[in-house]
């Protein structure tokens, strides 16, 4: 079975979506079967994986409400061992529409579902918000895994999203874990990143990845191109970085296979 997991913060500019994006494919990579699943209306991982959103006809937006179903929107990806269920920017409305359907924070985990024993991991890329679309993510989710800037105003944000995990898992879902704190566009130049680095660990401890993100020109530059930054620059610290993580994940489902 799949393990599901929402990459999600509510605090934008955190490499949020270059964390979704890069992690799917270096899982994939791996040869680990991997979807990635996009519910940001900003579609930035669906550009991301070089897909263009003027070309899905069919995509999250109507499978959330019903209107497709996961082969009609399922895209390949130039990595064989990815694929992407692709965002536009008309799922800005889902966020209203999803209000007056049935099991409206569970539309996500049912449409995963028939989806759960094609692969080994499903990645989902949350919007910049806590909305309906972010809800949906954490209630279809084995996990959630949470990306840190490393500087001040990011622990500010880092308390909210761990006060809406608890809430989800006191309520929706009951089973969600945090994968980890990722801690991003790391600059061991500047002391505050350092410092924000110390705390986090010394708060969150074992839930805090041991791979740490650093400021990379080539992962900024890999979007433009379409491509993840293991088919964009293998070579650079963001790429070595985002490898490592993927380890990192596979190491703690095998640990957690016993």
């Amino acid at each position: 079975m799949a393990r599901i997991i929402a990459v999600a913060n509510q605090k934008g500019g955190v490499g949020k979506t270059t964390t979704a994006i890069n992690l799917a494919a270096c899982l994939a990579a791996a040869e680990q079967p991997t979807l990635l699943v996009d519910v940001d209306p900003q579609a930035n991982a669906t550009t991301g994986v070089g897909v263009d959103p003027r070309t899905t006809m069919r995509h999250v937006y109507h499978l959330l409400l019903g209107d497709a179903n996961w082969r009609e929107v399922v895209r390949p990806t130039a990595i064989p061992a990815l694929q992407v269920i692709p965002s536009r920017r008309e799922l800005v409305g889902a966020e209203v529409e999803l209000v007056e359907l049935p099991d409206r924070e569970h539309r996500l985990r049912i449409a995963l579902h028939p989806l759960a024993d094609q692969y080994r991991y499903i990645l989902i890329d949350c919007p910049p918000s806590l909305g309906f679309l972010t809800l949906n993510a954490l209630v279809a989710a084995d996990a959630v895994l949470i990306p840190l800037q490393c500087e001040y105003y990011a622990l500010e944000g880092l308390g909210q999203i761990m006060e809406t995990v608890r809430l989800c898992q006191r309520t929706l879902n009951p089973q969600l874990a945090v994968e980890g704190i990722l801690l991003t566009m790391f600059d061991g130049r500047v002391n505050l990143a350092g410092q924000v680095a110390a705390e986090v660990r010394q708060h969150f401890r074992e839930r805090v990845f041991r791979t740490v993100i650093p400021r990379n020109v080539r992962l900024s530059e890999a979007p433009s191109h379409g491509k993840p930054i293991i088919l964009y620059d293998i070579r650079c610290a963001g790429a070595e970085g985002y490898l490592q993580l993927a380890r990192e994940v596979i190491d703690g489902a095998k640990a957690r296979a016993g």
